[in-house]
């Protein structure tokens, strides 16, 4: 890293206009990036950390939105600094993709799905560097290679919806990469990913900033993710900056409560708690949303919560001395693959390959793996939502697998599932409220829509929602509220057993650590039993009593949720566990440290 600026943000104001209000996104900031520097801006949805690196690229939509005030100074490597906000469309143009480029959070939605990967990234080389179509082929190819994609030429060839997640990430960083960028903003890249994809992405993004001297902005809302990552963090809140310094600084002494509470969100690796504190735990805030009232230190207020081995011993006693509610025996999902002529199948994916395990009432089984693992896929089977290709289902003695479609309908009620993306699986065209009840109509819960009116409105109270959100749609809502109306659907039927499948991945760390809590606290209250599946092994362990760790359809490994953490079998384990950004002070020191080294070499 080095003292040559790159970009200077002054008094940043950015507003979107609607008939009724003027919303300032991002309200009077200011920071500054060097070269060789990475800047971490975090903060949850809505605090501003998008807008910000929006503006930065001059790409916030106009109307609604406007940048109203400050200055973007841009240290052009050909024309020296320039003012970004003032400067004509057409020269902004040539910088965008070229010496300032970004990655976005969600790669399908920016992939075009009716051309090839390689085409697409050829196009931004072709726009902005006087080369031939071969020589942008051949450096194309290259650039898969430097970002680690497999068979980089079949991947040249393949349209997004043919290649992984980790790998449709990697082609967008290709693309931001192809022009050698002075400045690389990355919004999010690693949000939906397995946290060893995540591991790689990061390490691969590092290595590109050390052999080019970019400067990185890296916005998340992972406190642990830029732990790994960031020389500096800037923390925003509802639009402006609460605090910003070095990354150590930030994480050894936090004096804002709401970076406090952000820092105490993610769920602990080194013990086990009964309940996440959220930022709700840290700061009062007003109508307006401004600070009133701030509480202690993050260690003051986990501690309030911590549970025992000794009681964490008891528990299980109990829980492990009654019948198990499900019995996985043998358990196999074949989907044939490459038909031939007359629709035979050449081979078979084996999604769920002999699955054997059992589940008590009452209890938390976590499944976690990594995408391709098979644990959604077993999710779906135990449901029948996706039909076995051999073994047993038991629920409460029942063979799930033999019974027929209108027995397998009623029994749903027993057995719900909360799925990843609440947005998808609600229907945009009717209401909340009716989207609850529709559930309790078909399985004719209660006498009348009266009682399940009242109903309804109970749940979404015992969700932390109110009576008025019953006539709402779910375009209305946050991510983190659509969410608590699946669970409250989830539970309208009073079932004995919910799959959460990947429930609150797509979440920030404070809205998933409240929903974390709320799914704790009705199994205490209704007696559920959870199958919670998730890739990011930190939230299994908090959630789980037991995991099984699956990988490639088979279970690599089962057994107490904190021995496997403290103490894995398998390799495979112990790589999920050592990818998992943790955010601990000496991992910082170590990380700088590193830097350090490197740039003295240089």
């Amino acid at each position: 890293m080095t003292n040559e600026l790159l970009l200077e943000v002054k008094n940043l104001v950015t507003e979107f206009r609607t008939e009724d209000e003027t919303v300032k996104a991002v309200n009077n900031i200011s920071f500054t990036l060097s070269k060789g520097e990475t800047i971490g801006i975090v903060g949850e949805s809505g605090s501003g950390k998008s807008v910000t690196s929006l503006s930065v690229m001059r790409l916030i939509p106009n109307p609604p939105g406007k940048i109203t005030a400050g200055e973007i100074i841009f240290h052009s490597k050909t024309k020296g600094p320039i003012d970004i906000v003032t400067l004509p469309e057409k020269e902004m143009r040539q910088l965008r993709g070229n010496e300032i480029a970004m990655i976005f959070q969600e790669p399908m939605t920016s992939l075009n799905p009716v051309y090839t990967c390689g085409d697409q990234v050829m196009e931004a080389i072709l726009l902005h560097q006087k080369v031939s179509k071969k020589e942008a082929k051949e450096l194309t190819i290259n650039l898969f290679k430097e970002v680690q994609l497999p068979r980089p030429d079949d991947i040249f060839n393949s349209y997004p919806h043919q290649i992984s997640g980790g790998q449709k990430q990697r082609v967008m960083i290709a693309m931001a990469m192809s022009c050698k960028p002075t400045i690389l903003i990355a919004d999010e890249p690693t949000t939906a990913l397995d946290v060893t994809v995540q591991a790689t992405i990061l390490d691969l993004m590092l290595k590109l900033q050390r052999e080019q001297k970019m400067g990185i902005m890296f916005i998340t809302h992972d406190l642990g993710v830029i732990a790994e990552l960031a020389d500096k963090v800037v923390v925003m809140y509802k639009g402006k900056i609460v605090e910003q310094g070095s990354v150590l600084d930030i994480f050894s002494n936090p004096t804002h409560p709401y970076t406090k509470g952000l820092l105490a969100c993610r769920p602990p690796l080194d013990k086990r708690l009964l309940w996440l504190p959220t930022v709700s735990d840290f700061m009062k805030t007003n109508d307006a949303g401004e600070l009133i009232e701030s509480t202690p230190s993050v260690k003051d207020v986990a501690e309030k919560h911590v549970l025992s081995k000794e009681e964490r011993t008891e528990a299980h006693k109990k829980l492990y001395s009654k019948q198990p509610i499900l019995q996985i025996k043998n358990l196999k999902t074949y989907f044939p693959i490459q038909r031939g002529l007359f629709g035979k199948a050449k081979g078979f994916v084996h999604a769920v390959d002999d699955v054997s395990f059992d589940v008590y009432p009452g209890e938390t089984l976590g499944l976690v793996g990594e995408s391709g693992c098979g644990k959604t896929t077993l999710g779906r089977t135990i449901l029948r939502l996706i039909e076995p290709t051999s073994g047993e289902i038991l629920f409460d003695g029942i063979n799930i697998t033999k019974i027929d479609a209108a027995k397998m309908r009623e029994l749903r009620k027993d057995i719900q599932i909360i799925f990843q993306d609440p947005y998808s699986s609600l229907n945009p065209r009717i209401t909340i409220g009716q989207a609850i009840m529709e559930p309790m109509q078909v399985h004719g819960i209660l006498e009348n829509d009266k009682a399940r009116k009242e109903r309804v409105i109970e749940l979404l109270h015992r969700v932390n929602m109110n009576e008025s959100h019953f006539y709402r749609y779910p375009h209305e809502f946050s991510g983190g509220q659509r969410q608590r109306v699946c669970i409250a659907r989830a539970i309208a039927l009073n079932p004995k057993f919910i799959i959460c499948d990947e429930s609150v991945s797509a979440l920030d760390v404070s809205v998933q650590a409240q929903v974390l809590n709320l799914l704790n606290e009705l199994k205490r209250e209704f007696d559920f039993t959870y199958i919670f599946v998730s890739h990011d092994l930190s939230i299994v362990k908090f959630m789980s009593d037991r995991m099984v760790v699956m990988n490639k359809g088979k279970v690599e490994e089962m057994g107490d949720a904190d021995e496997i953490y403290s103490n894995p079998q398998s390799e495979y384990t112990k790589n999920l566990i050592n990818a998992i950004p943790k955010g601990q002070l000496a991992d910082i020191r170590a990380s700088i440290e590193k830097k350090n080294k490197v740039s003295i070499k240089q």
